[in-house]
């Protein structure tokens, strides 16, 4: 059933002017290697005030606000990752923190989705909805957010990371130049160049650029030969998928400092936050390959994340109710053979009912049907993809994030597509067929849980 779906791409005009930003004092922080250990703030071990939300502080003489978001487990005793998400000309904070139409698999850029219970999340709101830096005013402000964030919060100040899309990676490469030594790496997707400024930009720091061949990639490479210079990295003409080729390719450069390397990221389409391979100018937050190299990028650098509790037992039998329609997931017609297709029922608790939970790798799992001991798979990375169950192989199709949602529900993402399973169209009705969609947090993405 089509959905609406509002577009999350802002295209930067050429009215842009490059702005110059001024250096600003900061206390900063030596740069870490990968293995350096846990660097706690001031806020380790404090009750917090902060809370998930809005918020507006005075920075620099101006009201500005930012969205914060904590993990569901957030301990006062652990340290977390923080990261920033800048967005884009004409963008808003909300739309960074919600993931727009794509929801929960794109907030944050897609970091959310990925990094678990692991980071602490900020989405700042720009003047005019830009990041003009005049005078540095944007530094500042980050500045400003990172000192109340780790005087209140517990976090690693090893481990602070920023992203921003065009305008915003324009953003993340100014602090990429400025703060070198607080960030431990920073991408930018599309970034114009340095109309953000590069007040400094001599000192090393991990780097990923993220860059359409048909959008001026010249001002991509720029941006990323800074770092390639600043970062020791042996310079070279990194490939580049030709127009048309419906896909992405990935380059780390030799010869860099240990800890900081640079990663570039060409794919085959234009002005895009959300590339999808295989369609050319295709754009999904959802479907993209770009948030799992942007968290593989990230998580390199160490950190000690904090295990998530599990919602589910591993060899416990559950049944998966449905929060809209009380109706419970069932293997269609009690079908022993693999393809047979995931619809709702009316709960009878019979076997093709029952699903227990097998772990699999990086906190994901496999759902497996009790009467016929195959597992739940999505037939492909779209929205409205069938789920069937299959033999198990463990494949990334076969994989779901378990998050609780609340009052004994959990949300099932999907590791291949990064989408939620979901009653097709929010029907009540027996028979309605489940299979998945972009996260949402609707009743028909949540399931209960009920032991068999």
């Amino acid at each position: 059933m089509p959905r609406p779906r509002s577009s999350f791409r802002t295209v930067v005009t050429a009215a842009l002017l490059v702005l110059a930003a001024v250096g600003v004092p900061h206390s900063a922080r030596a740069s870490t290697a990968p293995e350096a250990a846990a660097a706690p703030s001031a806020g380790c071990g404090k009750t917090p005030t902060l809370a998930s939300g809005k918020r507006t502080i005075q920075s620099n003489g101006k009201s500005r606000s930012f969205i914060l978001k904590l993990p569901d487990t957030y301990d006062n005793s652990h340290p977390h990752r923080l990261a920033f998400g800048y967005h884009w000309l004409g963008g808003t904070a909300e739309q960074v923190a919600s993931g727009g139409s794509d929801g929960y698999a794109w907030a944050y850029y897609g970091m959310q989705s990925q990094a678990g219970n692991s980071t602490i999340f900020v989405a700042p709101q720009g003047l005019n909805n830009g990041w003009g830096n005049s005078g540095g005013e944007d530094v500042t402000f980050t500045d400003d957010m990172i000192r109340l964030i780790e005087n209140d919060l517990c976090v690693d100040t090893t481990q602070l990371f920023s992203i921003g899309f065009s305008y915003g990676g324009a953003m993340s490469y100014a602090l990429a130049c400025a703060r070198a030594t607080v960030f431990r790496a920073v991408v930018a997707i599309a970034a114009p160049g340095a109309i953000s400024g590069c007040s400094g930009g001599t000192q090393p720091i991990a780097y990923m650029g993220i860059h359409g061949v048909s959008d001026n990639i010249g001002a991509g490479r720029g941006l990323r030969d800074t770092f390639v210079r600043n970062n020791g990295c042996t310079p070279q003409n990194a490939p580049e998928p030709a127009p048309g080729s419906k896909t992405h390719y990935r380059t780390v450069y030799s010869g860099c400092r240990a800890g900081y390397p640079v990663v570039w990221a060409p794919f085959d389409g234009g002005h895009q936050q959300g590339p999808v391979d295989g369609c050319t100018g295709c754009e999904s937050g959802a479907r993209s390959w770009d948030k799992a190299e942007i968290w593989k990028f990230f998580s390199q650098f160490g950190g000690d994340p904090v295990p998530p509790t599990p919602p589910v037992q591993v060899g416990v039998n559950y049944s998966l109710v449905a929060a809209h329609s009380g109706k419970s997931a069932d293997v269609s017609g009690g079908a022993t053979a693999a393809g047979a297709a995931l619809i709702q029922w009316a709960a009878h608790n019979a076997a093709n009912q029952q699903f227990d939970f097998l772990a699999s790798a990086d906190g994901y799992y496999r759902i497996r049907a009790r009467h016929s001991g195959l597992v739940l798979q999505v037939a492909g990375a779209g929205a409205g993809a069938d789920i069937t169950q299959q033999p198990d192989a463990d494949a990334a199709a076969q994989q779901w994030r378990v998050t609780d949602s609340g009052g004994g529900a959990v949300t099932l993402v999907n590791r291949l597509s990064g989408l939620a399973m979901d009653v097709w169209g929010a029907s009540t009705a027996d028979g309605a067929r489940i299979s998945q969609y972009a996260a949402s947090g609707g009743a028909n993405q949540r399931f209960q849980l009920q032991r068999a």
